[in-house]
């Protein structure tokens, strides 16, 4: 337990109950998808909610079986009475961050861009701040302020409708045409790949800045907080995955990065390849420069990417965690695969075969 974050939750609960109901189809707000998510993250020390509750009987009910404290905010006048509940909210978050030392996180329900301010002070008292907001009536600004930001549509147990099928699907019936279905399914399948393949390039790119940056090894949980930090949004279920594991034994299975045994259990360390990929496509570049350079002539840097790629579709030198193509190109002459000189009457860089 001494290693346990200790977390305090604070829910702008009008902000999370009227963003569901809104967007959700007028589904009630379910306070259990959010517990089990901390449950995964931490302990749970102070559970607050900030509301007129008179509007909320109903949530109030759930709320209080779930222990969570209510903290009432009379009707007033417009948005005088929405102020005075963000302002109380976010004194009792900033009173218990100094109050209570042991509390290591702090959770702020609320898509609000107002409460952006508060994010900001308490990551500089040193707390980790995880946010929590309906993802269409959250506030652009609110999230990359965040340490870790959850949409409360993608947690585990929450039922979304889907809107786009119910309007896509006709009111009368049309037995003749079954057969855009498995288009779709192709479709989605091919848009789910490409997420993948997006999502191996900032993978990539996240472990050769690390090993860049820092001489010792990548760890897995290591990696999972960079990705964090460049997206708080991050979360490998999006993509199929039940664990951040599971999404790295699938990169590796596919030569993307490689695995071995960490600092801890369950913790492997994360690296690039050193050999396979990499070295193809030195030997694909080697290939294209061969074939377009003349008998002792050179070939640009500007176009030479379009002929790798006419050679192979598929090749992105960001999967093989290079940031730029004449960063990929500087690796492979200092690989031996080609000579790579800047010229200043091209205003290029020329790439020739590497003589013997």
């Amino acid at each position: 337990m001494d290693h346990e974050d200790r977390i305090a939750l604070f829910l702008d609960y009008e902000n999370l109950a009227l963003g569901v109901r809104d967007h959700h189809g007028g589904r009630p707000f379910d306070f259990r998808p959010i517990a089990d998510a901390l449950a995964e993250r931490g302990r749970v020390v102070v559970r607050r909610a900030y509301a007129d509750w008179s509007y909320f009987d109903e949530d109030r009910r759930m709320l209080t079986r779930s222990h969570v404290e209510l903290i009432e905010i009379p009707q007033r006048m417009g948005a005088s009475r929405k102020n005075a509940a963000d302002i109380k909210m976010a004194v009792d978050a900033v009173e218990l961050a100094f109050e209570r030392g042991y509390i290591s996180t702090f959770v702020i329900c609320t898509g609000d861009s107002d409460f952006t301010p508060l994010v900001h002070k308490l990551r500089e008292l040193n707390k980790r701040v995880i946010g929590v907001g309906v993802e269409k009536s959250t506030s652009a600004l609110l999230p990359p302020a965040c340490d870790e930001f959850l949409y409360y549509d993608r947690l585990e147990g929450v039922d979304v409708p889907p809107p786009a099928a119910r309007r896509a699907r006709p009111a009368r019936p049309s037995p003749v045409e079954p057969a855009p279905e498995p288009a779709v399914e192709t479709a989605a399948e091919e848009e789910s790949a490409r997420d993948v393949d997006t999502l191996a390039v900032q993978l990539v790119q996240t472990v050769a800045g690390m090993q860049g940056s820092s001489s010792g090894e990548v760890t897995a949980s290591a990696l999972k907080r960079a990705l964090l930090r460049k997206d708080p949004t991050f979360s490998e279920s999006d993509y199929g995955f039940r664990t951040f594991g599971e999404l790295l034994r699938h990169l590796a299975a596919h030569n993307v990065v490689e695995l071995a045994s960490g600092p801890a259990k369950g913790d492997p360390e994360v690296s690039l390849p050193e050999q396979g990929d990499r070295e193809v496509a030195f030997g694909l570049l080697r290939s294209v420069v061969v074939d377009l350079a003349a008998d002792g002539g050179a070939v640009a840097l500007s176009g030479l990417k379009d002929q790798l790629r006419r050679a192979r579709p598929d090749f992105s030198e960001k999967k093989l965690g290079y940031r730029s193509f004449l960063q990929f190109c500087k690796a492979a002459a200092t690989d031996g695969a080609v000579e790579l000189r800047w010229s200043p009457e091209d205003g290029d860089y020329l790439l020739t075969p590497k003589t013997s």
